[in-house]
């Protein structure tokens, strides 16, 4: 029975892969030190025998025993990666270093979950695992897509200076119950607006796009990249059905009918990136997947999950 490591296990995707994980028969250790990660996505599985919490930031030192680990842990909502940037680089910089120190110790492989961030606003579209990158290092959002850049070099550096098993996926927009009603992504933002009647928040003329990758399909591709024994990566995970905001907009007042909502336009935050999408060739021909679930079905899942959230507050 293999013994695996989520960090960030206590957040919005780290909660849906440790079930996941369990459901297959794994004992599991959720490290996470509840910056953004709440009590509340595990609290249904702290009465299985093979689940256990842990309480700690990977940031100092933690010595274990494992045989895999997925890194997840880092705040990925602007708004909490920005309300301390220096405490967000360090999770990616210093952290990683002492998680993939661990799994040298231990002989693990490791999972580490980057971001399209990484691309920031970018000049080739829809974005290759090849493509570079344009990103502004010292913008309001580096601390965040600078972090993930290195944390990408010290996995790769780890895994040719001592052949350590690496893994390295690049998550694009992901969605799903769990993600925090105030996490401040726009589909939280839209839905939550939407279910207290207020106005759905657009940056700019709303003609900037994203992808929207249901939690469900991100989780599937997520474990097909650490059992694969090919490629170390990097590979885009994420569904690359393309909307504007306009549209997402139209797409969350179309799942929750009884809304009044209207649409106000906000001046665009710096370095908002125009257009981001991913070409997942590479995830189809290596792990051959592919998103099964479309945006209409999971925002229908996402709604349920916030009407019950909301009713609680």
């Amino acid at each position: 029975m293999r013994s695996v490591l989520v960090t960030g296990g206590a957040g919005f995707l780290g909660s849906h892969l440790c079930e996941r994980l369990l459901e297959r028969g794994d004992n599991v250790i959720c490290l996470d030190n509840f910056f953004t990660g709440r009590k509340e996505n595990i609290l249904h599985l702290m009465g299985n025998p093979r689940f256990e919490l842990l309480r700690h930031d990977i940031v100092e030192p933690i010595v274990l025993e494992v045989d895999q680990i997925y890194n997840l842990a880092c705040p990925a909502s602007p708004v909490a990666y920005q309300y301390n940037p220096i405490k967000t680089i360090k999770t990616s910089t210093v952290g990683v270093v002492n998680i993939l120190g661990l799994a040298k110790r231990c002989k693990a492989r490791v999972l580490h979950c980057s971001t399209s961030e990484v691309y920031g606003d970018p000049d080739v579209h829809p974005q290759r695992e090849d493509y570079w990158g344009h990103v502004n290092p010292i913008g309001p959002r580096s601390c965040y897509d600078e972090g993930k850049r290195v944390a990408e070099s010290l996995c790769v550096n780890y895994h040719h200076e001592h052949k350590l098993q690496v893994r390295i996926i690049r998550i694009f927009n992901t969605y799903g119950p769990r993600m925090d009603p105030d996490d401040g992504r726009v589909i939280s933002n839209f839905i939550t607006q939407a279910l207290r009647g207020q106005p759905l928040t657009i940056y700019g003329d709303g003609m900037q796009t994203r992808s929207f990758c249901y939690c469900d399909d991100l989780i599937r591709g997520m474990m097909l990249m650490m059992e694969q024994d090919h490629e170390i990566g990097p590979v885009n995970i994420g569904n690359p059905g393309e909307y504007t905001m306009l549209q997402l907009a139209e797409e969350v007042l179309r799942a929750i009918p009884e809304s009044r909502s209207t649409i106000s336009h906000v001046p665009l935050p710096q370095d908002d990136p125009k257009q981001r999408c991913p070409d997942i060739t590479k995830a189809k021909a290596l792990l051959d997947w592919t998103p099964a679930i479309d945006l209409q079905a999971g925002l229908e899942k996402t709604v349920a999950y916030y009407r019950k959230e909301l009713a609680c507050k």
